[in-house]
């Protein structure tokens, strides 16, 4: 049996309720892969597992940031990677539960970055896009890297400028570092468990209650509080799904209801996404939840103790 095991899937599928029930039963910690409940103060929004939900399980990489505070993923994966150190070393199990793709694969893989020096060049990089257009800074990604151009929109402005400032600051190209990368053999070995509903209508109602459901424990005042706080309407944690759209309709510009939809729409859309890229995985079992209720406990735990 493995010591670690990972939990995916898209959102609303059960994944916390298993993780929690998991780690009772095989002695183990979770460390939690959702790039939103980093942030303290966002709770009902991210879905935050409660005190009564976690059942005294330790739950790591929550509430560790300030909703001010910008992220990356390879910060990430250098403050998980501590906490399954740590796990580990004291003789635990460590489960990894979460829908953000990047950051569990990142850290399952024990992917190294390119640096992100403090040496200004980003900022000229970013004054450069304003002042002239991002496709300035495009035609100098197609002469250096034209792979990574070819690959990146150009209306992903922060990632054309970070591929150009890997270059600039490591003479090496960004597609050449991501290669370097990927034929490095994966840094753990987990017990891959993906939660989904074969009947995607299902999980589409799910999400959509339980958008409402957020509304009714009170997320437009945890919204609210946030931007009466000093937390920038900017910031990457208010970019969350949830905290746009009612920091928008706080603003005036459309109703709650007109958000609550908005929401909704865009929760549907991050599912697909998830769906996308988990699918990708060969490594994972797949338990597909049926339209009636179902604990897939028993299921999860079999799959653990074959792997």
């Amino acid at each position: 049996m493995k010591d670690v095991i990972c939990i995916v899937g898209p959102t609303a599928t059960g994944k916390t309720a298993l993780s929690v029930k998991l780690a009772q039963k095989f002695g183990a910690e979770i460390v939690s892969c959702d790039s939103m409940q980093l942030y303290r103060g966002m709770d009902i929004g991210t879905a935050k597992p409660t005190a009564d939900e976690t059942r005294g399980v330790p739950h790591h990489m929550i509430d560790c940031l300030d909703p001010r505070e910008p992220y990356s993923v390879s910060r990430y994966v250098e403050d998980a990677d501590r906490c399954v150190q740590d796990i580990l070393r004291r003789g635990k199990r460590v489960i990894v539960v979460g829908g953000t793709g990047l950051y569990v694969d990142s850290l399952i893989a024990g992917r190294q970055f390119a640096p992100y020096p403090e040496t200004g060049r980003r900022e000229e990089l970013t004054k450069l896009a304003e002042a002239q257009g991002i496709e300035v800074l495009m035609e100098q990604l197609r002469q250096v890297d034209p792979e990574a151009a070819a690959r990146i929109h150009p209306s992903n402005r922060k990632r054309v400028i970070r591929a150009l400032e890997i270059y600039l600051e490591t003479g090496k190209t960004m597609t050449a570092h991501d290669l370097e990368t990927k034929a490095q053999p994966a840094k753990y070995d987990p017990c891959w468990i993906g939660l989904d509903y074969g009947n995607r209508g299902t999980l589409y109602r799910r999400i959509d209650l339980r958008v409402v459901k957020m509304i009714e424990q009170g997320l437009v005042d945890e919204v609210r509080r946030l931007l009466d706080s000093g937390v920038p309407a900017n910031a990457t944690a208010m970019q969350a799904i949830g905290y746009k759209e009612l920091t928008a309709a706080l603003r005036g510009e459309g109703t709650v209801e007109d958000a609550v939809a908005a929401i909704q729409q865009a929760s549907r859309r991050y599912a697909k996404r998830q769906r996308t890229w988990f699918r990708r995985n060969p490594a994972i079992h797949w338990i597909d939840l049926p339209d009636a209720p179902f604990d897939p406990f028993d299921r999860a735990c079999a799959i653990v103790e074959e792997s």
